[in-house]
């Protein structure tokens, strides 16, 4: 090789050194910034911030009903941090972000939804981090590797429709729903990990597999209606209007904000409730690491689980009630019990209810 060229070639190599080590100081960086536990956590954590200037939300919550109120108490604490967020569906949020680490360009600092955490942590895009605002939360509901911190519960049940349903008929269990006169008259959604596959993961993991694939198989001759048009608000919705007569396996609370405006919709829990939560990463390759502390502890925090409440979503906090208007459908504390799927049972379990909803429910 002549001299030249072996110089040429050693310029090359230095120049992509050169790129890549400041990027991997930075990964390093954030790391530690996210993972900080000293005593003087808050005061690092806000003087970086400071220079930082703003962080970036992703989430699945309402604008104007969470993230608006969200964003104004949060900059009302932290003047110095411009926030901003974009909203869509937890598949929509999921793509946006893939598509942002393909271009090596991630734009969100903190990402929240229902489900979308789980797919950014099976991308293996998703990195731990502390938050002591973690201790005001049941360890149930936290991830035991930091991955992720839970936002918001979600309980389930299913609605019916009180013109069509008597109140003396509404299925009380799950084996009530095999009552031969509801054949044909139950909806489902399909196509979300939280409608189908929830369903049937919530049941096999509460009874076991045996006792749930013999109900299944029950279940099927039913003709459940496949609902794939639209969110689990809208199917509520086709409740109300009287196009079926019960939803099955749709969250617990949106019947009744609907009957609070005099739909005629209400919901019943059944034993077991199946319950998610939605949750928070941080994807790797943030910009603004102190800022997305300050913004995980303050949604974590009683003040930002009570914008949560406000907004009917149930809190993570123990320390925080729901809001009165949707609190008869928190399991525990109305005579049923809970099954909490957390984001890695319903990741491991989502696959395999599909294949039983393919083969009984198609």
């Amino acid at each position: 090789m002549q001299r030249t060229d072996l110089i040429g070639r050693i310029g090359i190599l230095a120049l992509a050194v050169s790129l890549i080590l400041p990027s991997v100081a930075r990964a390093q960086n954030a790391a530690d910034i996210i993972n900080y536990k000293g005593p003087d956590r808050q005061k690092r954590l806000e003087e970086g911030a400071k220079k930082e200037g703003q962080v970036v939300l992703y989430s699945a919550m309402i604008v104007n009903q969470a993230q608006r109120p969200i964003a104004a108490a949060f900059m009302k604490k932290y003047p110095f941090i411009k926030m901003t967020f974009w909203r869509g569906d937890s598949e929509d949020i999921a793509a946006k972000l893939a598509a942002e680490v393909r271009a090596n360009n991630v734009v969100a600092d903190v990402v929240e939804g229902t489900g979308v955490g789980e797919l950014i942590v099976q991308a293996k895009e998703a990195q731990p981090f502390y938050s002591p605002d973690l201790e005001g939360v049941a360890e149930k509901y936290r991830d035991p590797a930091g991955l992720w911190a839970p936002t918001r519960l979600s309980y389930y049940s299913i609605a019916y429709n009180t013109k069509l349903v008597p109140p003396n008929d509404v299925p009380k269990t799950y084996e009530d729903l095999l009552d031969t006169k509801w054949k044909g008259k139950l909806a489902w959604r399909i196509g979300s990990s939280s409608g189908t596959d929830l369903f049937l993961s919530n049941l096999r993991l509460a009874w076991g597999e045996e006792k749930a694939r013999a109900y299944f198989e029950k279940l099927a001759k039913q003709k459940i209606i496949n609902f794939g048009s639209g969110s689990a608000r809208t199917l509520v919705d086709r409740v109300v209007a009287g196009e079926y007569p019960i939803a099955l396996n749709i969250f617990a609370h949106h019947p009744l904000i609907s009957a609070a405006k005099g739909a005629p919709v209400n919901s019943q829990l059944m034993n077991p409730v199946a319950t998610t939560a939605a949750t928070m990463i941080i994807p790797k390759s943030l910009r603004h690491p102190h800022a997305a502390m300050l913004l995980i502890d303050f949604i974590l925090s009683k003040e930002g689980q009570q914008i949560l409440a406000q907004a009917n979503y149930f809190p993570v906090r123990s320390d925080v009630p729901p809001n009165p208007k949707v609190a008869k459908v928190v399991p525990e504390k109305n005579g049923y019990k809970e099954n909490f799927v957390g984001p890695d049972k319903l990741n491991s379990y989502t696959v395999s209810s599909e294949k039983i909803y393919q083969d009984l429910f198609r």
